[in-house]
């Protein structure tokens, strides 16, 4: 930041501190005006009672001569019933030539705050500073401060109100330009590349970004410590004298060097600028601190020079035309995107000095309207006041955008700043906008989806084609109707919607079903998603529903249900056909069973080798159907089961199956670790490890066979595994082995439903199951189960 730049922060500083200080004295002269204007109104009231029992208001002037602002007596209609030549001057109407009723000057975002304000004046009898925004004769826009009170007549009934209006439009703007200033300060204090401190009571109460950045602390960190405890003065005498030493009799200014500790350890220098505002006490009121970083060997003047050098690099470089004048018009500074926006060709440095206001002549015939153009900087260079987003059009078609910024040094004009952009693409962009606006403003009118608008009580302010097509009304019977009376809606689906609406106006969108009748009485399903409609403030001020007719899809959805229930029926009525299918198979092979086996006590000495051998085979062959047909139950009905959900121990479960299954005697089970209790139907889990279990039994063939059974835990699965010392199983059975019917290699005594049945268990659990093995040293099954599957019982 160069010098330049630190006094026009100061001369802001300061402009804004007179300005707080005139709009203060403004306050308490408008305070006193209104106070004697109060004691005129008491002292008025009993004459006005008589006045207006007696119709003789058109004396008001003369009775309140001495009341300069304007003054009005209106009924409680609003309706005006008199007033002074100020009132009739200020408001533009005369209540002798035309009623006029003061409600209806209201600015309408004053309306609800009128009525309730009115509201308060009827209760009470009095009220105060009540401040709006009312339209005058021509619609122009006034604020206004307004203090009434009511008249009442000899039974102490209201007959009508009086007031005082008094003008404080310029109050407002007032307020208006003191709230940019200072965001202009606060943009050039955040963005200064100079650390800035606010000091209060010697306390740090504020620190920019920068100083932050310097240091390495948080602000917090900063606030409430002294200048002194971050820093350390490099010449304490020269700091006594400077601050024993006045500029000015409100101000105290001096620069010193102080050593700044950082919070990584390291130390900076600092060039400390302190401006410190004192009461007329001599005491400081509050201090602000400007440090600039001037470590590398302390050459302020290098520092300095380039931190000018940056700056007007960065002016050069900015894609905003700069132009800065003194107070008389003399250019101090210009960049290279000035001179390219007006066609100058001259280099930016050889503008110094020039004087605008004459070579501006070279240049008004690039504007379309030149001599009103010249008018215009003319009266913004009067008026001294920040101008922001000045339009200026060109002969060319370009369209520049101009801001103006005053420039004060302790309240006196020193020049101000042009900045200049071009915002042609941007307003091309806005046009084609609003082309794009019209545009799919008619595919919403003529899409296939119903589009309904409704403000916050659900009357309806927009529809289009499609909605009216969708309940056969036609747009005008739908406009500013209310949409829960015209949609004829199904009894059980209202309170649905009146819910929905109560989302809304909390601000929450979403979708929900409903079923409607249409205007040919017509029974319809709709898919509606709503979301509320916002005004400009934030506030909630009705809803967008887009309604999508759904009604095949909902009668396919019936049917489905159907045809599941029907499925439903099927699957039982087969269950039920597999048990009868199994007993009356089992039945036949049963009679042949007992008939080989009274065959072969009868015969068995009469017999052969050849002959007892097929009748051993022939029970082996019964057997194994009994097995086979005992699985295909077993494996119909793993589907339809509902799984029970009690605790399950599996070390008692792993101990009851090696107590009823053949465990050969050179096999040993090992548990590698306390295995978990789980939540499950213990059938279920005793059927899965005795099919695990009993294959590893049988197909190990080693002198000394070993099952090994381990578990692991995350946190939605129990992983178990079975390994074994076996044969092994060939890669191309381990898909294989899991469906129904197969099994491995030629085992007759196999019926290829176990694993089968384990793999449908496991299913329903929601696990995996596979396999690792490797032939001749063994094979490990794994499978998962869910903690807890939506199939259990709760």
């Amino acid at each position: 930041m160069d010098r330049n730049e630190t006094s026009m922060l100061k001369r802001a500083v300061e402009r804004e501190k007179k300005a707080r200080k005139a709009a203060e004295n403004l306050l308490e002269q408008k305070a006193k005006e209104l106070y004697d204007a109060s004691l005129h109104l008491r002292e008025a009231n009993g004459r006005l009672e008589t006045l207006l029992n007696k119709q003789q208001g058109n004396s008001i002037n003369n009775d309140f001569i001495n009341i300069i602002d304007p003054y009005v007596v209106m009924g409680l209609d609003t309706k005006v019933i008199n007033m002074n030549t100020s009132a009739k001057e200020f408001l533009g109407f005369d209540h002798t030539e035309k009623e006029v009723y003061l409600s209806g000057l209201v600015h309408k975002d004053y309306v609800e705050y009128t009525a309730e304000s009115f509201q308060t004046l009827l209760q009470v009898g009095i009220l105060k500073n009540y401040s709006a925004r009312i339209f005058v004769k021509d619609g122009k826009e006034k604020h206004v401060n307004i203090n009434a009170s009511l008249i009442y007549d000899k039974e102490g009934r209201p007959i009508a109100a009086q007031g005082v209006i008094r003008d404080i439009t310029q109050e407002m703007e007032i307020k208006k330009l003191l709230h940019q200033q200072k965001k202009q300060q606060d943009i050039i204090v955040e963005n200064s590349p100079l650390g800035i401190l606010l000091i209060v009571k010697n306390k740090i109460v504020k620190a920019n970004r920068s100083f932050i950045d310097l240091l390495e602390f948080s602000e917090e960190e900063l606030i409430n410590r002294t200048l002194d405890e971050i820093s350390s003065l490099e010449d304490s005498n020269l700091y006594e004298n400077l601050t024993q030493n006045k500029n000015g009799d409100d101000l105290k200014k001096f620069a010193v060097i102080r050593k700044f500790f950082m919070k990584s350890g390291g130390k900076l220098f600092g060039k400390t600028s302190i401006s410190s505002i004192v009461d007329e006490n001599g005491e400081v009121t509050y201090s602000v601190a400007m440090i600039e970083d001037i470590t590398q060997e302390k050459k302020s003047e290098e520092k300095l020079r380039a931190s000018e050098e940056r700056l007007a690099k960065l002016i050069k470089n900015l894609q905003t035309g700069i132009l800065l004048e003194d107070q008389d018009r003399k250019i101090v500074l210009a960049n290279q995107k000035f001179c390219d926006l007006f066609g100058i060709p001259l280099s930016p440095e050889k503008l110094k000095g020039i004087d605008s206001k004459k070579s501006i002549d070279k240049y008004k015939h690039l504007f379309s309207e030149s001599e009103m153009a010249i008018r215009r900087i003319d009266y913004v260079l009067d008026k001294k006041e920040v101008v922001t987003s000045d339009e200026m059009e060109l002969l060319d078609g370009r369209t520049f955008e101009r801001d103006y910024i005053p420039l004060f040094s302790n309240g006196e004009y020193q020049g101000h700043l042009w900045s200049y952009q071009d915002v042609t693409l941007r307003k091309n962009y806005r046009k084609n906008l609003e082309a794009q606006k019209e545009k799919y403003g008619s595919i919403i009118a003529n899409m296939n989806l119903g589009l309904v608008e409704v403000d916050d009580e659900d009357n309806i302010l927009m529809v289009n084609q499609s909605f009216c097509d969708m309940v056969g009304y036609t747009p005008m019977e739908l406009m500013g109707k209310n949409a829960v009376e015209v949609v004829n809606m199904v009894e059980e689906d209202r309170e649905k919607l009146e819910i929905h609406n109560r989302k809304r106006k909390q601000g929450i969108s979403d979708s929900y079903e409903v079923a409607v009748l249409t205007k040919t009485g017509e029974k319809r399903f709709w898919l509606i998603s709503g979301a509320p409609k916002y005004d400009d403030f934030g506030n909630v001020v009705g809803s967008i529903g887009i309604h999508l007719d759904i009604t095949e899809q909902k009668n396919l959805e019936l049917q489905k249900e159907s045809l599941l229930e029907e499925l439903e029926a099927s699957n039982k009525g087969l269950q039920e056909y597999a048990h009868i299918v199994s007993h009356d198979l089992k039945s036949p092979l049963r009679s042949v069973s007992a008939l080989a086996t009274w065959l072969y006590e009868d015969y068995k000495d009469k017999l052969d080798e050849t002959g007892s051998y097929n009748l051993k085979m022939m029970q082996e062959k019964i057997e194994g159907m009994d097995k086979l047909i005992t699985g295909i139950l077993k494996y119909s009905t793993v589907n339809s089961d509902v799984f029970d959900s009690t605790e399950v121990d599996v070390n008692e479960v792993i101990k009851e199956i090696a107590e009823i299954i053949y465990i050969p005697e050179n096999v040993t089970i090992n548990i590698a670790q306390k295995l978990p209790i789980i939540k499950a139907d213990k059938t279920k889990i005793h059927q899965l490890f005795q099919n695990f279990l009993s294959n590893a039994a049988v197909n190990i063939d080693k002198p000394k066979g070993i099952i090994e059974i381990d578990f692991k835990e995350t946190e939605r699965y129990w992983e178990f595994s079975v390994k074994d010392n076996g044969v092994g199983i060939p890669e191309e059975y381990h898909e294989k082995i899991f469906q129904i019917f197969q099994s491995i290699g030629n085992q007759e005594r196999s019926t290829g439903i176990g694993l089968s049945i384990v793999k449908k268990i496991i299913d329903r659990y929601e696990g995996k199951v596979w396999l690792d093995s490797e032939i001749g040293e063994g094979t490990t099954f794994y499978f998962t189960l869910t903690k807890n599957p939506k199939n259990q019982k709760k």
